[in-house]
């Protein structure tokens, strides 16, 4: 018999919880800070996201024109 396991992982993340610390923060009035800057958390890794996608698809772009 062969064992099987799965973990699907559902969380929040660190981006996330970082996004809510700030965001209460803001609300208390704790932090002085323009809302950009409170949600800067959620655009900045957004933004690697999309960073990592070009980054592949240029990669992936200059193998296939090397090949050719």
């Amino acid at each position: 018999m062969s064992k099987r396991t799965t973990s699907n992982s559902s969380g929040i993340g660190f981006a996330g919880l970082l996004t809510i610390v700030f965001i209460t923060l803001k609300l208390l009035g704790k932090i002085d800070w323009s809302w950009a800057w409170v949600l800067s958390p959620i655009w900045i890794s957004f933004l690697c996201v999309i960073g990592f996608f070009v980054l592949f698809v240029v990669a992936y772009l200059l193998k296939t024109w090397a090949e050719s």
